[in-house]
C-alpha cells in the first residue's frame, strides 16, 4: 500500500471513530467536512518519509502519528478560518466548517479533532517509552508555550519576531512530524528537529507569497488576508525577492541538516517537490 492510501486510510478509522451513532450527527459531518476531501497532506507525508529514512519497524505507530499531525492541523485551520481570526468563508476550494455549520459547530469540531488526535495515538500498542515519546512529541507542538496555539496568539501581541511566530505557528507542527516519524521508527529522533522547524518556516513563508501574489482559484482560500488582517509577514517585512529567497534557503537549510540516514532520498525529494508546489504559478519562473 503507498504512503497517500495509508495516510487516508489511517485518517477515514480515525473519523469514524465520531461518526457512530450516539455522536450529534452534525458534529460528526462537520468533523468529516474538516478533514476530507485531503488536501496535500504535508505533514503526514513527512512523517512518513522520515519514519523510512530511519528503517521503519512499526508501521501502525507510524500510521497514527501522522493521522494525528493531520487531525491537529485541520482543527488549526477550523479555528483559523473563523470570523475572530481570518473570517475565511473558502477552504480547499468549498466553504469552511464555520460557513457549512455555523460558528459554534466549527468550533466543537475544531476542539473535537484535537481530542480525536489523542485518541489515535492512544490507541498503538507499542513500547511505552515510543509512545509517550511521540504524544510528548505532538501535545508540545499544539500548546504553549511555542506550539501551533502560541503561534496564533503571537498575532494578538504588538510586538512580533517574525521567524519566532513562524517557528510556533506552522514550524511546530513540522517539527512534531520529522521527531515523531522518526521517534515512530525507534530511532534518535531529537537529531530530525531542526529539519521540521526549517520546513515549517519554509512553508510558512510560501503561504505568506501565496497569501500576495497567489490567485483564490489557484489555493482554494481568499488571498490578501495579511495585509487586510494587518497580520506578520514574509512578503511585507522581506519584499517578494526576499520571501523568495527565503523560502529558497530554508528548504535548503533543511536539507543540510538530515541526519545521516540509509533511505533520506525520498525524503529529499519530498521536500525539494513541495518547495516548487508552493510558490505561486505566476512568481514559478522567478523561483527556479
Amino acid at each position: 500500500m503507498d504512503v497517500t492510501a495509508r495516510i487516508e486510510r489511517a485518517l477515514n478509522d480515525a473519523v469514524a471513530r465520531a461518526d457512530i451513532p450516539g455522536c450529534p450527527p452534525r458534529l460528526a459531518a462537520a468533523m468529516r467536512h474538516a478533514v476530507f476531501p485531503r488536501g496535500a497532506r504535508v505533514r503526514p507525508r513527512l512523517c512518513h518519509a522520515v519514519a523510512f529514512a530511519c528503517g521503519e519497524d512499526h508501521p501502525f505507530a507510524t500510521e497514527a502519528a501522522g493521522a494525528a499531525l493531520e487531525l491537529l492541523h485541520c482543527a488549526s485551520l477550523v479555528h483559523d478560518d473563523l470570523p475572530c481570526f481570518d473570517a475565511a468563508d473558502m477552504r480547499r476550494g468549498r466553504p469552511s466548517v464555520h460557513k457549512a455549520f455555523g460558528e459554534p459547530l466549527a468550533v466543537l469540531a475544531g476542539d473535537a479533532l484535537i481530542v480525536l488526535a489523542f485518541q489515535t495515538l492512544a490507541s498503538i500498542t507499542c513500547a511505552p517509552e515510543r509512545l509517550a515519546k511521540l504524544t510528548l512529541t505532538i501535545a508540545r507542538a499544539v500548546g504553549v508555550p511555542s506550539g501551533i496555539v502560541a503561534g496564533q496568539a503571537w498575532e494578538c501581541e504588538s510586538k512580533i519576531d517574525l521567524a519566532h511566530y513562524h517557528r510556533s505557528k506552522t514550524g511546530a507542527l513540522f517539527a512534531a512530524a520529522t521527531v515523531a516519524g522518526a521517534a515512530s521508527a525507534g530511532a534518535d529522533a531529537e537529531p530530525w528537529r531542526m529539519v521540521g522547524e526549517k520546513l515549517g518556516e519554509a512553508y510558512q513563508v510560501a503561504d505568506d507569497l501565496r497569501d500576495a501574489a497567489a490567485d483564490e482559484d489557484e489555493i482554494g482560500k481568499p488571498v490578501g488576508r495579511d495585509v487586510a488582517l494587518g497580520r506578520p509577514s514574509a512578503v511585507i517585512e522581506l519584499g517578494m525577492d526576499g520571501a523568495l529567497n527565503r523560502l529558497q534557503q530554508l528548504v535548503h537549510d533543511a536539507i543540510d541538516a538530515m541526519p545521516p540516514c540509509e533511505n533520506g532520498s525520498e525524503l529529499r525529494s519530498l521536500m525539494l517537490s513541495e518547495a516548487k508546489r508552493l510558490v505561486p504559478k505566476k512568481l514559478a519562473q522567478f523561483a527556479a
